[in-house]
């Protein structure tokens, strides 16, 4: 819930764009624009616009949800959004980092509605080289809101509304995708656990949601607007001292992290190159990626490869980002769920208007908070999930399932069902064939007498003996 005076705040920011505020604006209501989300959202902050220019050029918009003409620094709505600085998406409900009358309504992209935008606008050609990109204030009117599954049935039949439009932005972000992994960017696709849910929010269903072109065709658009705007500030000449700036870094892994990883996938016939050039080390990550595609060791590595990456935090020291092969990344498309996004909303305009540099140590903090407030929502997020897994599972007490060992401690095995993702330990104090010791390097248990091993990533066969919900935890028995 919200304060009250924040919700009071929202809701006598006026709704009506007025006649002046578009002259200020380029204008990009009869230009073609579509918004693709989750067919769940309701706070859509970025949309496409696409015109063609000659032959083999074309404009490429990428508009996003002008929070930072609304909420403006240090008033109610700010302070709390900077608090929370971030939206939480729990299976159930989400928590949003700003009030429902912004989030959902005011600058929300919805269809057949004038929105003000912060826009990053390309010219590229058919290869989609970028020739140009400039930043502008916009007035936009999107002609319709698609879902990615609305989207994807068009790129994958070539019929339906709006087809033309959205093949081209497709062989556009196709192409821009290969030209960031041969650049060396870093392939981490992983599914999502979703749960169909009943009215009460008991799960009755899993299932799992993957990338396919729609969701690549908008994550590549937004890639290239938050890189562009980042390199915007960022990149002087020699001899320059760029303005103080929010970026989205992501150091190099540790090598010894590397070496670790290079040892564990061995003993599954994988290796990697945990040494040697940026774009040697992370082709022989996706080389490794694309190899356990489909085979039973494929979630255990992916994991434990994500695992040897450091972590991305907000920054005002630019690194650059490893995992997407950018020297230069900020984050500029969701300002409706993330308060980073609406600092570099400020400071870019600031910047764009020829205003001085800010002060440093404020915005430092201010990246500080963001990060630790993105770890705590990625924790409640993970959490949520394995309360809705409990929850799954809490009935299915004495069933059989196959699974792969994804954990070895000294307290126990732990083992992820195959058909559902649920994962569930086995008590080592209840594995009473024989003695068993940790063998931690090789990530393997050993009995001590009889020699028998469980290693991780190898296929069990689990009973469910226990759900307990309070502690989000799943006890099983090898079957």
């Amino acid at each position: 819930k919200y304060p009250e005076e924040v919700e009071k705040y929202a809701a006598q920011i006026p709704d009506k764009i007025s006649r002046e505020e578009i002259s200020r604006r380029e204008d990009f209501r009869d230009v073609f624009t579509i918004t693709i989300d989750p067919k769940d959202a309701k706070d859509f902050d970025d949309a496409l616009s696409l015109r063609q220019l000659s032959s083999r050029e074309w404009e490429v918009g990428v508009h996003i949800a002008d929070v930072t003409h609304y909420v403006k620094p240090g008033d109610p709505v700010d302070r709390e959004a900077a608090k929370r600085a971030t939206s939480i998406y729990l299976v159930d409900r989400t928590i949003p980092m700003l009030p429902e009358r912004l989030s959902n309504e005011l600058c929300s992209l919805r269809p057949q509605e004038e929105k003000l935008c912060f826009s990053v606008i390309f010219t590229l050609n058919d290869k989609a080289e970028v020739k140009g990109s400039r930043i502008a204030r916009t007035v936009i009117k999107s002609d319709s809101r698609l879902t990615y599954e609305d989207a994807q049935a068009v790129i994958e039949t070539g019929k339906g509304d709006f087809s033309a439009e959205i093949l081209r932005l497709n062989q556009l972000a196709i192409q821009l995708r290969e030209r960031r992994f041969a650049a060396g960017a870093i392939n981490f696709e992983r599914y999502e656990v979703k749960f169909n849910l009943d009215e009460k929010g008991k799960p009755l269903g899993v299932y799992f949601k993957e990338s396919k072109e729609a969701n690549h065709l908008i994550e590549e658009f937004m890639l290239l607007a938050n890189k562009t705007v980042a390199e915007s500030i960022g990149r002087v000449p020699k001899g320059k001292k760029a303005s103080t700036f929010v970026y989205r870094i992501h150091d190099i892994p540790d090598p010894e992290k590397l070496e670790t990883l290079n040892n564990f996938i061995l003993r599954f016939g994988h290796k990697i190159k945990p040494e040697g050039s940026k774009i040697e080390v992370a082709k022989s990550i996706n080389a490794l990626l694309d190899k356990v595609q489909g085979r039973p060791e494929e979630n255990l590595v992916e994991t434990i490869a994500i695992r040897t990456m450091s972590k991305a935090i907000y920054s005002t020291k630019n690194v650059g980002h490893y995992g997407l092969a950018f020297d230069y990344y900020t984050h500029f498309t969701s300002p409706i769920r993330r308060y980073p996004d609406m600092l570099v909303h400020r400071l870019l305009e600031h910047y764009l208007a020829g205003g001085k540099s800010v002060n440093h140590a404020e915005l430092e903090e201010e990246c500080k908070h963001s990060s630790k407030m993105e770890q705590v929502a990625s924790n409640a997020e993970r959490d949520s999930i394995k309360y809705k897994q409990v929850e799954f599972m809490s009935d299915k007490i004495g069933k059989v399932y196959d699974g792969v060992i994804s954990g070895i401690t000294e307290w126990g095995v732990y083992v992820e069902i195959n058909e559902n993702k649920c994962e569930g330990m086995i008590p080592i104090r209840e594995m009473d064939d024989d003695f068993y010791e940790l063998d931690e390097k090789n990530y393997r248990l050993v009995g001590r007498r009889k020699k028998r091993e469980y290693r991780l990533g190898q296929p069990v066969s689990i009973q469910v003996a226990r759900a307990n919900l309070d502690r989000k935890q799943l006890d099983f028995t090898f079957a």
